[in-house]
């Protein structure tokens, strides 16, 4: 194979590596910092509830407090925004700075904005959440550069005949997180319970929330600095990966003696066709120049849109999880718990919920990705989605009656399932692996972006779309809307058209980064 032969001998040798030590090591440092993303982006939905009895109960109501919609949206979606604005700005500095050195930075970012947001001050509910959703902001801002780096170290170092399930595997740790984050919640809220044995709501408004309920959330959020302070030592200990030593910063010694100690060979640096590939014009294109348009712009598109899609469904599946969980009796009415009960009862459900659809999801890529291939399994994914929302959408009517519960959340589990044995992970792998290596984190973080922007429409747009079309049965505060059912077929039609551009996305599976990439080598035929 031209491209192989011609190759440089430490890419060849990354290419051809047997899976060692050093790959699962990549795997535990990257994936521990989407462990912690994960973490920090899910634990908020289990303590919005005690927010709102902590900061908005009033002694008049019928029912406990809740987070007015918009401050709702706020604490919720501030963490999405940042985590869009360092996908895009981090994604550039990888690609100018390195990966490593960047990568360093988001996960001290990460650390102290999770420690501060547990800290957010402030005697009035404004102040508490004003301060809350700038932490989490910069949070989010931290969490967003870890997709790119953590996507692109790991395809750079894996080799290619297990790089799809090595990246897989990265991503697969949100699974670990968001679990985490429930356990966390249960094991923090069933201690408070049981130090603080208060009434419920209806019993008794006034005793249902205890004053040290404050410190349940605190210590919630900020348990996710924990896994990334355990990695950082790791992380810096890694070296630079080669493609970006070799083929970005032009440095082919180092690149050489840098994998020559993780692979334990002897690699000839090959100065001769490093300075060859110096003068190359053809490889020097730019993102914005007609040559990129001309070689990526559709796969660009395509993982962009792939990404917007998917994460539209993705983040609305808040719109139906309460209908479910209390469908099936996993949450009762707000009023017959106490506070610090309700928070319990929301992470039992969340932990169930993980172990059952996502964690199961993401893992089975893992073992597929490089068997079936990328476009397969996101094709399946978005298919399997977009039957099971119609299959819910359709007799909406008749999933809402007491006695098809065990069916409807059924659907729910599997529309999750193929979610994460689909496009979740497959958007996240794909666009580490089809751009070169001078764009390669630019261009991830782009479409990682792509993917955020959708998640916010989903989650805030399908938010207000979702509400009653009877203004009299909105929730409170919002106006009124299409109702669940129209939002159900709108996210269906959402997936399928998913589907259709899944076919911008070229098949990555078993080519070296060099050929996925189209990246000319010096020499190559």
């Amino acid at each position: 194979m031209a491209v192989e032969d011609n190759n440089l001998q430490v890419l060849n040798a990354l290419d051809l590596a047997k899976t060692q030590l050093y790959h699962f090591t990549a795997i535990v440092i990257a994936g521990m910092g989407f462990f912690t993303d994960a973490y920090d982006l899910f634990s908020i939905s289990l303590v919005t509830k005690l927010l709102g009895r902590l900061y908005y109960t009033k002694s008049d109501l019928l029912k406990p407090g809740t987070l007015p919609p918009t401050v709702s949206a706020s604490v919720t979606g501030v963490a999405l925004v940042g985590t869009l604005a360092g996908q895009l700005f981090f994604g550039w500095l990888g690609d100018k700075m390195g990966r490593k050195t960047v990568y360093g930075m988001t996960l001290i970012i990460m650390v102290l904005c999770s420690v501060a947001s547990g800290l957010s001050f402030g005697s009035t509910p404004k102040g508490v959440m004003a301060t809350l959703c700038f932490f989490r902001f910069w949070l989010g801002f931290g969490i967003g550069g870890d997709y790119p780096l953590s996507a692109t170290i790991m395809s750079e170092y894996a080799n290619k005949k297990t790089r799809g399930a090595f990246i897989a595997a990265v991503f697969a740790m949100q699974g670990f997180g968001i679990l985490f984050s429930g356990i966390i919640a249960l094991i923090v809220s069933a201690g408070f319970d049981h130090a603080y044995n208060v009434p419920s709501f209806q019993e008794n408004a006034a005793l249902s929330t205890v004053p040290q309920a404050d410190y349940i959330w605190r210590i919630i959020l900020m348990f996710g600095a924990l896994p990334a302070f355990l990695t950082y030592y790791w992380r810096m200990k890694m070296p630079e990966t080669a493609r970006y030593t070799a083929l970005v910063a032009k440095d082919a010694k180092r690149a050489a003696q840098d994998m020559g100690r993780v692979l334990q060979v002897e690699i000839d640096p090959e100065d001769a066709k490093i300075e060859q590939m110096s003068r190359d014009e053809t490889n020097k294109f730019g993102l914005f120049s007609w040559e990129f348009v001309r070689r990526h712009g559709l796969h660009l598109f395509g993982t962009c849109s792939t990404w917007f899609l998917l994460d539209i469904a993705f983040y609305s599946q808040n719109l139906f999880q309460k209908d479910v969980f209390s469908a099936v009796g996993w949450i009762p009415a707000a009023k017959t718990m106490n506070a610090v009960q309700e928070v319990y009862k929301i992470a039992r459900a969340q932990t169930l919920i993980a172990l059952l659809s996502t964690v199961p999801g993401y893992w089975f890529t893992v073992a597929f990705i490089d068997i079936v291939g990328r476009f397969a399994i996101q094709l399946m994914g978005f298919f399997f989605m977009t039957v099971f929302m119609f299959a819910i959408a359709i007799p909406y009517e008749h999933w809402t009656k007491k006695d098809n519960h065990i069916g409807f959340v059924a659907m729910y589990a599997l529309t999750f399932f193929f979610a994460n044995f689909g496009p979740n992970a497959t958007t996240f792998v794909v666009p580490a692996e089809i751009f070169p290596a001078r764009l390669r984190s630019t261009c991830h973080g782009i479409s990682a972006a792509a993917g955020k922007a959708g998640a916010i429409v989903g989650a805030y747009g399908f938010l207000y779309a979702a509400q009653s079309k009877d203004p009299t049965k909105t929730d409170a505060g919002y106006p009124a809307g299409i109702g669940i059912k129209n939002s159900l077929l709108a996210l269906g039609a959402i997936n399928a058209l998913g589907m259709v551009c899944t076919f911008c996305v070229p098949e990555s599976k078993g080519k070296s980064l060099e050929e996925a990439s189209q990246e000319t080598i010096p020499g190559e035929s």
